[in-house]
């Protein structure tokens, strides 16, 4: 079956992007903001390439959760293969052919930058490929943390500085919770449809109403901590400009803590909505970080 260009991108979860092109261009931005010479265009290769990296993750978790029967007739997840659209071997071709790409730019960005960079892109790659079964042994929100915050951060320091700035790290916890918490909407909402796969997330692990509670601080965690770090000076007051979004961060908890039948459809694509709320929060907080620039 021929499918248009379009189908193949929908397959990729696009709307997941903002959770790996956001902490590159913060901590991009961030290095500029410290007063380092920033390469404007390597870190626009290191965004693409992480999204390439994080479109053959998508593709390949799809792939691996329709092998081992966790996506299926009757569960609320991507239709890719449970619609017989793409074949089990169309979506293996699309993560491997993704995957390719992104390696060969990887590389091409280590020849340009350094060899310490290797290490953080085979760990980020190494962890992508291991997704699917840490997920089934509730390490998936680790994963997460690691691959769309704490790599991607330190490595686009080196990349567009030349040096590994580990201070960038205050920056990734409020981004990566809020990465972390796309994942946890999704598998909170999945909890009884993946524990009668015999899957175990986090979220299976602590339990339902646990879990509730632990998107809300995924949410709000960042909002407290970036104001804590600006009163200790570690980033400048105009940062708290990413507070525009938070209503958008209070909407997204009352949905996860209202009764499901009451917005249901809110509920099932909560996970699109926090990965919008990293969107806006990243953004508001990039504009912040340029505007302590000038004023």
């Amino acid at each position: 079956m021929k499918h248009s260009f379009q189908e193949w991108v929908v397959a990729t979860r696009p709307w997941s992007f903002p959770a790996s092109v956001m902490p590159v261009a913060v901590a991009a931005v961030w290095v500029a903001v410290t007063g380092q010479s920033v390469n404007w265009w390597l870190a626009v290769a290191a965004m693409v390439n992480i999204v390439l990296v994080h479109a053959a993750g998508n593709v390949w978790s799809d792939y691996y959760d329709f092998k081992c029967g966790v996506d299926r007739d009757g569960a609320y997840c991507v239709s890719t293969l449970t619609s017989g659209k793409f074949s089990l071997r169309e979506v293996w071709a699309l993560s491997v052919g993704l995957q390719t790409v992104a390696v060969v730019m990887g590389c091409t960005i280590v020849a340009l930058t350094g060899l310490p960079l290797l290490w953080i892109g085979l760990a980020g790659i190494g962890l992508s490929l291991l997704y699917p079964p840490l997920k089934y042994h509730a390490l998936g929100d680790v994963v997460i943390g690691f691959c769309y915050a704490v790599l991607p951060m330190l490595g686009t320091t080196f990349i567009v500085s030349g040096e590994v700035m580990p201070e960038v790290l205050w920056l990734a916890l409020p981004v990566g919770a809020i990465t972390v918490g796309i994942l946890h909407a999704n598998n909170t909402r999945d909890i009884d449809m993946d524990a009668a796969a015999g899957i175990k997330t986090f979220s299976i692990l602590t339990g339902r109403r646990t879990a509730v509670w632990l998107y809300v601080v995924e949410v709000l965690l960042p909002y407290v901590w970036l104001a804590a770090i600006c009163v200790l000076g570690i980033v400048d007051w105009c940062a708290l400009l990413a507070f525009l979004s938070l209503p958008l961060a209070l909407r997204n908890v009352r949905v996860m803590t209202s009764d499901r039948e009451e917005d249901r459809d809110a509920f099932l694509r909560l996970d699109e909505a926090t990965a919008q709320l990293q969107l806006a929060f990243s953004m508001s907080l990039i504009v912040g970080l340029l505007l302590s620039l000038f004023l």
